[in-house]
């Protein structure tokens, strides 16, 4: 990735050279790149990770660990970074600034902390955890060790739930009544768990199948745009049985703390998903709809439900670039705090114990 730092600046005054200097990021005033490490690479995600850390010139991935040593020798080569059978090894490097959690989930517990004992910095592939207790224990480690956190909740990136959420916070939706998000995929119909990735749909390991899987994404997004949740009801199950009992599909009813209805649907088993979002309130609507967005306001002059709104905001980087970003000193990137983070694991854990019980649960 190029930047304005990677560019040798020749400064004529020493005045001139201090205050750019004081304007940079430590990294950029001394040039040295940081140093990271990933700890396990079980993730379907993993791929695509290595490559957007590959392009930065800022970075240098040192290690990788996995308690699979060939996964670990396939992704190290991909990498150039030499694999490790003891993760101790990391944890004591004091090079090692930052770590890439990618492990099944099941692993996140044991490894956060240690990371958090370790004073590591961390990205951690969502979910954070297991259940809310041990994802609240893992908030907890890392906030103690005032520690750089972030996880791979992308959909914040998007220009068009930036601008809805900016919309929200500016009243233009009036009072907002009910909500609808959807996150759906092909996954199970294609495949896609059969070889590496099984893991990822056995709930034994991930903690979830694929409602859980895909729907944190849009569970963040809902609760990034309107507060926390109350309660509630859900209905999730298998399809196919393609991976066993492991659930396929879903969709929760949500009361959110403000008294907002909403709902969530999730699963592996749609060929198509046009139907993104629908918020709706007292002075304004909102719809995303094969990805074009169509909005109006009765406090909007100009706005249009009719035609696709593209008056958006520019579009973040990705949330890896985001906390790399921050490890190398950029202030104030928009990372999920490790609240958060747990937070959406308490209320998934709520969502498949209503479905067990068929009936309303309390997210606690």
């Amino acid at each position: 990735m190029e930047t304005n730092y990677t560019r040798r600046v020749f400064i004529k005054t020493t005045g001139a050279a201090a205050l750019v200097a004081a304007a940079l990021p430590v990294w950029a005033q001394d040039d040295k790149k940081i140093t990271v490490a990933f700890v396990g690479v079980a993730h379907i995600h993993t791929p695509g990770y290595l490559d957007e850390i590959k392009k930065r010139a800022d970075v240098q991935i040192k290690y990788v660990w996995d308690h699979d040593p060939k996964r670990a020798e396939r992704s190290a080569e991909k990498a150039g970074a030499q694999t490790v059978a003891d993760v101790k090894t990391i944890w004591s490097d004091p090079e090692i600034s930052a770590v890439i959690i990618l492990s099944e989930t099941n692993l996140h517990y044991e490894l956060v902390l240690a990371a958090a004992a370790a004073g590591k910095n961390m990205f951690v592939e969502k979910p954070l955890g297991i259940t809310a207790d041990e994802s609240r224990k893992m908030a907890g480690a890392i906030e103690k060790g005032n520690l750089i956190f972030t996880t791979g909740y992308f959909m914040r990136t998007d220009p068009k739930n930036l601008f809805l959420k900016g919309e929200i916070e500016k009243g233009n939706f009036g009072k907002i009544t009910r909500v609808r998000g959807s996150n759906c995929h092909n996954g199970s119909l294609g495949g896609w768990f059969d070889t590496e990735w099984r893991w990822m749909a056995d709930p034994k390991i991930a903690g979830v199948g694929a409602f859980g899987d895909l729907g944190t994404h849009k569970l963040d997004i809902l609760m990034w745009l309107l507060g926390g949740i109350d309660s509630v009801a859900a209905e999730i199950h298998p399809v196919t049985g393609r991976y066993g009992d492991c659930d396929e599909t879903g969709e929760a009813l949500i009361r959110f703390n403000n008294g907002i209805i909403g709902t969530l649907a999730a699963g592996w088993v749609d060929i198509e998903d046009p139907v993104k979002l629908l918020i709706s309130g007292t002075e304004g609507q909102a719809f995303i709809v094969n990805d074009q967005l169509f909005y109006r306001s009765q406090k909007i002059a100009d706005s249009d439900s009719h035609k696709p709104w593209t008056d958006l905001p520019k579009s973040p980087q990705a949330p890896m670039d985001q906390f790399l970003n921050a490890i190398t000193g950029v202030k104030n990137e928009p990372l999920v705090t490790p609240q958060e983070a747990a937070a959406r694991v308490a209320a998934m854990q709520a969502m498949y114990k209503a479905a067990r019980e068929h009936k309303w649960v309390r997210v606690s």
